[in-house]
């Protein structure tokens, strides 16, 4: 009898472990801010419900008429499935972006450093010129998450 309650509570204790791996394994949240080109640009994701991404990419402009002016992209449209993922973004004088990658973890160690969280994929970029004739430029890329926030500490006491 001891030996049968032992197995019972041996199994349970198992189970709830495996319960948790999994559990960990799908609350990851890839939701957050990553580096994007160049220094001072990022794009900032939302992970939703059922694989949905929000986000928008915050870029400095480099055409004629907006040189060196920050401008926001937002996607048109984002997915995350499994570590799949894929955005477009809106088009913003004329321009507008697609990525396709995997998001992995990086070489941080906590939330808290940088790069704890890597996007790897291919950027493409596309342009429509005034004769409305479109180009796209695709490259490799690897955009690293920013440090989450440490949590706010509480008020000092009085």
């Amino acid at each position: 009898m001891k030996l049968a309650a032992v197995l019972v509570l041996v199994f349970s204790c198992s189970f709830l472990v495996v319960a948790q791996t999994n559990q960990t394994a799908q609350a990851e949240n890839y939701s957050g801010m990553y580096t994007f080109l160049q220094e001072g640009e990022f794009v900032q994701i939302t992970v939703e419900d059922e694989g949905r991404v929000t986000g928008f990419v915050s870029r400095y402009g480099d055409g004629e008429s907006d040189r060196g002016a920050f401008l926001d992209q937002f996607f048109k449209e984002g997915k995350l499935d499994g570590q799949k993922l894929t955005f477009t973004t809106q088009t913003v004088h004329s321009v507008w972006f697609e990525f396709k990658g995997t998001v992995e973890r990086g070489t941080g160690k906590t939330p808290n450093d940088e790069a704890y969280y890597v996007l790897k994929g291919t950027l493409t970029e596309f342009r429509t010129d005034v004769n409305k004739k479109t180009t796209s430029k695709s490259r490799e890329v690897e955009f690293k998450s920013f440090p989450q926030s440490m949590e706010p500490s509480s008020p000092p006491s009085k």
